[in-house]
């Protein structure tokens, strides 16, 4: 369904009746990656996915697209929906909304699951690349989609997710390189929230790819036992929901979402 912030058009679903997981996907992806996890949670939860602000259907709000504006997002989809609380499962991007939304709107939180993302901000290092990509983007932008899809997953496992580097690398071809721009200058200007999480008094995991490109398992480690966090480790890269979606049904049977 189709619901408008500011009249920008926001794409999100529902489907299943329970308590509310709302899963936020990540950087130049859509709602497509929780297609194998989302029916499995609806079987005893209300899930909500949303394409967030500039990625699948949903339309480009701004110049930048800070984690504090999509959080406003998020929270006007909940109130829409009369939902005065959820638990959150954050893939990349969509766990600094999730910490964003947690900072803004803690009460509402019941739980946080940070999978492949990180509290920490971007590093001098990161920062100087996020400006690199915008120049590669409004010079080719095919090239930066098929280049940052790659770096997604391991390198020694690309010929075995072919398939979903293709259809992803497909989606994000129609992307609006505004709507890329703002997200990479809401990703390059956030916050560290570390104390965020820290202080979070509900249910709260990181879930780690050992062989993740983008988030170090060393750092996830660093910030769980900070965090005090509960760090659950996957033999994946970043993309952990799509490279092996049955470790992570266990890890939401664990967590009992299913």
């Amino acid at each position: 369904m189709i619901t408008h912030f500011n009249q920008i058009p926001i794409h999100y679903s529902i489907r299943g009746k329970g308590p509310c997981i709302v899963l936020l996907h990540g950087f130049l992806l859509s709602s497509s990656i929780w297609d194998e996890l989302a029916p499995k949670l609806s079987k005893k939860n209300k899930v909500i996915i949303i394409d967030l602000p500039g990625h699948g259907k949903s339309g480009c709000m701004a110049e930048i697209h800070s984690m504090e504006l999509m959080a406003e997002v998020i929270n006007f989809i909940l109130e829409k929906n009369n939902i005065g609380q959820a638990s959150f499962i954050g893939h990349s991007m969509g766990g600094y909304i999730s910490l964003a939304f947690t900072e803004k709107y803690e009460s509402k939180v019941s739980a946080l699951i940070l999978l492949n993302s990180t509290t920490e901000k971007d590093s001098p290092e990161k920062k100087i690349n996020r400006d690199r990509f915008i120049k590669i983007i409004k010079y080719n932008q095919e090239v930066f989609v098929k280049m940052a899809i790659l770096a997604l997953f391991p390198a020694d496992k690309k010929k075995e997710f072919q398939h979903h580097i293709d259809k992803f690398t497909e989606e994000a071809k129609y992307l609006k390189v505004d709507g890329i721009i703002a997200a990479i200058k809401g990703m390059k200007n956030r916050k560290d929230r570390t104390s965020v999480l820290t202080s979070f008094k509900g249910n709260k995991f990181m879930i780690s790819g050992i062989k993740d490109p983008i988030i170090p398992f060393s750092s996830s480690r660093k910030i769980a036992n900070k965090s005090h966090s509960k760090l659950l480790k996957v033999n994946t890269g970043h993309m952990s929901i799509n490279e092996n979606i049955n470790e992570i049904v266990k890890i939401m049977r664990f967590i009992d979402f299913l």
